[in-house]
């Protein structure tokens, strides 16, 4: 199993729900309005000089999915150049 962890601008909040749901992912974690600042995009740090926020999701999918699911996400980023999406792949050993 694989967990991704996708952080991305508000802005595309419902696009990239849609765009999981689409996927045939089943269940997901989402923490709103998170703050931070990576490469290539502008901080969101909710403030008025850095103006703006992000969202994570967390989903655990199987390994077999991984690749429909990714390729999905990309499709989205393409879409939203400025969207500020970021997904990481992360190995799940287990689930309790």
């Amino acid at each position: 199993m694989k967990m991704l962890i996708i952080v991305y601008n508000d802005i595309v909040d419902e696009s990239l729900i849609m765009t999981l749901k689409e996927a045939g992912v089943s269940g997901y974690t989402k923490w709103k309005e998170t703050l931070g600042e990576g490469p290539g995009t502008e901080p969101k740090l909710g403030s008025h000089i850095w103006p703006g926020k992000n969202n994570v999701v967390a989903a655990v999918v199987e390994d077999d999915k991984l690749a429909g699911i990714t390729e999905l996400l990309r499709g989205l980023k393409d879409q939203h150049p400025k969207g500020g999406i970021k997904t990481f792949v992360l190995q799940v050993e287990d689930t309790i």
